[in-house]
């Protein structure tokens, strides 16, 4: 006898009058996710401070004196320098410079621009369009291109598709963005006066809304296309190496025993299995449409957060550099936090751990 009713047979206590099978377990899973969830929330939030930290003393050291910036072109009195910098915040004591700083970045308070002379934030919102389109469609153009030729590369290893792609790939990858741009633009502009080299839309293009959109869809083919060649071959050898990682597999035996064809065999069995290695960097990608692609978008003049960052270093302007280098920290940061939650939830191997 027990406190709690009969012993069975054998010694083991009988479960508790009124608790499920299967509730221990699932009690244990979901303390477990707690834990998982809290470890990794806090190792991006420790990310996202040294990020903040980071971006307010590096600008600081590699931009010089933004009064120097603001006055080269024009003397001034030492009088109206220090009316400026005492405009600019600049007068006061770097504690409380840095203060401001974190509690602006926490509020979405990022200041002016010194180049522009215009808050930072209306900035960061009237090109972040672009840049989302210009790097979204890339993007999704270059892993469903990568995804596709990788698996079937890594399926026919060796074969004359998997020899040609797999070099084009590397070579592509290999390539200096802006010459490769370069290029595009001899071929499919200057030689061929196919497409726009520069800009999202013509200034004659009627306001309408379909003109409008079939204009910047002209301009944006030869940046999305130097976007996806450069960025696809990454996601190809990824997606290759985990379609070898499997063949050969048990799984795969059973699945040809049972009188799949070989084409059924790599898609309903192989390819899933060979995706799950693949969850971080689509969501790096993901991240990474925030960040664009600044190169792209300096050769092809697209008005997206890349070319202003590359405006703002040779000016230098120290306000925008500091926001759009949170801006990108922080996106591809939350982008991977974001595939360590899922990764709980597709892989049973971290719910055992």
């Amino acid at each position: 006898m027990t406190a709690d009713g009969p012993t069975p047979a054998g010694g083991a206590p009988a479960p508790s009058a009124g608790r499920r099978p299967g509730s221990a377990a699932r009690e244990r899973g979901s303390s477990g996710f707690g834990r998982y969830l809290f470890k990794h929330v806090s190792g991006a939030a420790v990310s996202l401070l040294l990020v903040l930290f980071s971006s307010f003393f590096i600008f600081r050291l590699i931009a010089g004196d933004p009064i120097d910036q603001l006055t080269k072109e024009r003397p001034v009195s030492p009088e109206e320098r220090a009316a400026l910098r005492a405009e600019l915040g600049l007068d006061r004591p770097m504690w409380q410079q840095f203060w401001d700083y974190i509690t602006g970045t926490l509020t979405m308070d990022l200041g002016d621009s010194f180049q522009y002379r215009r808050p930072i934030f209306d900035l960061i919102v009237e090109r972040l369009p672009a840049t989302i389109l210009l790097s979204g469609t890339g993007m999704v153009l270059a892993v469903l291109l990568g995804f596709w030729i990788g698996t079937r590369s890594g399926w026919k290893q060796g074969s004359r598709f998997d020899r040609g792609h797999v070099a084009t790939g590397l070579l592509l990858y290999s390539a200096p963005t802006f010459w490769l741009g370069m290029i595009v633009i001899l071929v499919f502009a200057r030689y061929l006066g196919l497409f726009p080299v520069n800009g999202m839309r013509s200034p004659s293009t009627p306001p309408e809304f379909w003109p409008q959109a079939l204009d910047i869809a002209h301009h944006l083919v030869l940046p999305v296309l130097t976007y996806t060649a450069v960025v696809y071959a990454g996601y190809l050898m990824i997606m290759r190496s985990s379609i070898l990682d499997e063949i050969g597999n048990d799984y795969l035996t059973t699945a040809r025993a049972k009188g799949l064809r070989d084409d059924q065999v790599r898609d309903r069995h192989a390819v899933p299995n060979a995706l799950l290695p693949t969850v971080t960097l689509v969501f790096l990608a993901i991240g990474g449409v925030v960040n664009g692609s600044i190169v792209t978008e300096t050769v092809f003049s697209w008005p997206g957060l890349g070319s202003l960052f590359v405006q703002a270093i040779f000016y230098p302007d120290r306000p925008v550099l500091q926001a759009l280098f949170v801006l990108f920290s922080a996106s591809t940061i939350l982008a991977v936090l974001a595939a360590e939650v899922l990764y709980w939830f597709i892989d049973p191997r971290i719910r055992k751990s």
